[in-house]
């Protein structure tokens, strides 16, 4: 999901480029002070703005997980927030602001809690297991208390037309590419055997991710999980080339 992580939601809301800097144009040392203490206040506005969005959207993924995109709004959240509805305004400017914000602050937290761990195991069929299983445990440890956030948004948005489709499309594909890539590096290790078809492979296994999130979150419980470890471990010792290297998932 790498293209929705392009913004950073740390950015200074409203602060115009190079913003408190001062020039040496000779002006005397009083001048100079009062220009640095102006640039310390917009500075600590900037912050407290970041601060401010960094709130709003930990509290716009959470809802979007259970209730949808639709169900934000900037006067909701300002006022589960305690926070002015101006002031949260000004942050995103439009609902559609807000909703492609949470979903590139969902992306990022995705990409945080499966994505990176997993990369830290060398390229092959260790690194595929662990994006398997930091994907299993990230949907049932309910890091978004909805489940996994984009199963659910998509399947609100798939329909649709317009820039917050558009969005969840590209952080689609970022995850199917995701998982592609890393089969084809353990295809090319030697992990898997070299006529694997990998995108087929890869749709196999995201298959396997999503419905075990989507049978636990409506019936509750673990046993889905079970299901899709069972299943996952199956196919990938069905592709690998040595069988006994691909552990059960958990």
């Amino acid at each position: 999901m790498a293209s929705e992580l392009g913004v950073s939601e740390d950015a200074g809301a409203g602060a115009s480029p190079g913003a408190g800097a001062s020039p040496d144009t000779g002006a005397g040392p009083a001048t100079r002070t009062s220009a640095g203490a102006a640039g310390t206040k917009l500075d600590g506005r900037v912050e407290r703005g970041n601060q401010t969005r960094r709130l709003v959207l930990r509290r716009t993924v959470d809802i979007a997980s259970v209730e949808g995109l639709d169900a934000l709004s900037v006067g909701r959240i300002a006022t589960e927030l305690k926070l002015s509805k101006s002031g949260v305004f000004a942050l995103f400017g439009s609902k559609e602001e807000l909703q492609l914000a949470t979903v590139r602050a969902a992306a990022r937290i995705f990409l945080d809690t499966v994505v990176e761990p997993a990369r830290q195991s060398p390229p092959g069929l260790d690194r595929v297991w662990q994006l398997c299983a930091r994907w299993l445990d990230y949907s049932e440890q309910r890091v978004f208390p909805g489940g996994c956030f984009f199963y659910g948004v998509i399947a609100e948005f798939d329909a649709r037309e317009g820039a917050v489709h558009d969005a969840l499309v590209r952080a689609d594909r970022d995850w199917n590419g995701q998982v592609e890539h890393c089969l084809t590096e353990a295809r090319d290790t030697g992990g898997l055997h070299q006529d694997t078809d990998v995108p087929q492979l890869a749709f196999e296994l995201i298959a396997f991710l999503e419905t075990a999130n989507a049978h636990s979150v409506l019936h509750g419980g673990p046993a889905a999980y079970r299901r899709a470890g069972v299943a996952i471990t199956a196919r990938l010792r069905a592709a690998a080339t040595d069988p006994s290297q691909v552990p059960q998932l958990p």
